[in-house]
């Protein structure tokens, strides 16, 4: 054994890291020992493995994940890797401002209530287009494509998306379709009403009429839930189950109103056919 190499135990207290993290950051691969006693198996490590060590304690400090520490030591995609963590910390931290915005609302105005009409509608012709969110937190995303998708071919301005977003509907009136169930992955569909041809990347279909449960959500589009959490209590109580997706009808264009007096129709298909 070298003069140079620190036991374990001192190299630990050397870099402020514990035994444990060592042990797991040479499993990974990030920072093997310098050298393994055959006999006994302790570790030892190089007084100039410390800088590797440290970095490695600073990054995980940032919530840097371990899969992507690698990457950013390697020095070959540093910036990139950074960059790209950077990105999801801020798209995190929207998320939970918006989760912060709704509790307020919450702690301001009680449980959600809205004031839920039956209306019937006849079926109507679309053009729609889809996309696979991966989770709650991606249907902002998916819906922006579609939504995007569809405006372009429409000769309308491109939009934002959905539930975080929302769609511009300066000159069409878009209707986003979202699972009452959110079992992941979640299918996103948005439907543009025209009599048109369907465009490129869309194609043609059929809302079905029916008898609906609808209520209107006064608010920005992040906090539709809990118009979506009232109208399905609603249909609970009375003893209605939903019949397919849950419908936004996007009354307002986002790019002329303040997010606070957004105008979004939620309805609930109850399962009865229109005459």
């Amino acid at each position: 054994m070298k003069d140079d190499l620190l036991p374990i135990g001192q190299f630990a207290r050397l870099c402020r890291l514990s035994v444990k993290q060592l042990r797991h950051y040479a499993d990974l691969g990030l920072l093997p020992p310098a050298w393994v006693d055959p006999a006994s198996g302790y570790r030892y490590y190089r007084a100039d493995q410390a800088r590797q060590a440290l970095s490695i304690g600073l990054l995980r400090s940032l919530d840097v994940p371990l899969s992507a520490i690698g990457e950013v030591l390697s020095g070959t995609t540093a910036v990139q890797a950074l960059e790209r963590i950077r990105d999801e910390l801020e798209a995190e931290l929207a998320r939970r401002r918006r989760t912060l915005a709704t509790l307020e609302r919450l702690l301001s105005q009680g449980l959600p209530s809205a004031r839920v009409r039956l209306a019937r509608e006849r079926p109507q012709r679309v053009v729609t287009t889809r996309e696979t969110a991966a989770s709650p937190q991606d249907i902002g995303r998916a819906t922006t494509a579609c939504v995007a998708r569809l405006l372009e071919h429409a000769h309308a301005p491109r939009a934002g998306g959905g539930q975080d977003e929302g769609p511009r509907t300066a000159d069409v009136r878009l209707v986003g379709l979202f699972p009452v169930e959110m079992d992941e992955p979640i299918p996103v569909t948005v439907a543009l009403r025209t009599d048109g041809p369907a465009p490129r990347g869309t194609r043609q279909d059929v809302l079905p009429g029916g008898l609906f449960a609808r209520a209107t959500h006064i608010g920005p589009y992040d906090q539709i839930n809990l118009t979506a959490h009232a109208l399905l209590a609603w249909c609970a109580e009375r003893g209605h189950a939903p019949h397919g997706p849950i419908r936004e009808v996007y009354l307002s264009d986002p790019a002329r109103t303040p997010p606070e007096r957004l105008a979004t129709r939620l309805m609930v298909r109850l399962g009865e056919a229109a005459p």
